[in-house]
């Protein structure tokens, strides 16, 4: 099992969202950097583990907890004209741009970007890093047992 920090806008899709939405599963779409897609398309697997992030909000963090629930398929806002997310150059027999579904397993109480910066156990994590802007970004399971065990209230 691997473990991912997934970041959405709130205002776009928030946990509470991915938690109403049926089967609390959604597909994570209109990601459109190289790197994060090719997270989706050839690292992850059903069953691992997400935080799911809030960010570009006034109160960035962890919001919730979340899986892996499908294997990669295209993002089909990249064939939509109207999308945000349109690329023009992306058909259905070669499309550019793949996606997860992500199942919403719990909300959590917020575990803000500045309570991650001052824990010396995750100095190293992707996010806190200088520059780092991926949407996806791997989390390492001693960060992962760290964030869960330590950060999380007992009753998650």
């Amino acid at each position: 099992m691997q473990y991912w920090l997934m970041k959405s806008e709130p205002d776009e899709v928030s946990v509470d969202d991915a938690l109403a939405a049926p089967e609390k599963t959604i597909a994570w779409t209109g990601v459109r950097n190289y790197q994060a897609r090719n997270f989706m398309r050839d690292a992850m697997r059903i069953g691992d583990g997400i935080l799911f992030y809030h960010s570009s909000c006034a109160e960035p963090g962890i919001a919730g907890l979340a899986e892996v629930a499908s294997t990669p398929y295209p993002d089909p806002t990249q064939f939509d004209p109207a999308s945000k997310y349109y690329d023009a150059k992306a058909t259905p027999q070669a499309p550019r741009w793949m996606l997860v579904d992500v199942r919403a397993i719990q909300k959590t109480p917020l575990i803000p970007l500045a309570t991650l910066r001052t824990e010396e156990a995750l100095a190293d994590m992707v996010i806190l890093q200088r520059g780092s802007r991926l949407s996806i970004t791997p989390v390492t399971p001693a960060q992962w047992r760290f964030i869960t065990g330590h950060l999380m209230p007992s009753s998650f």
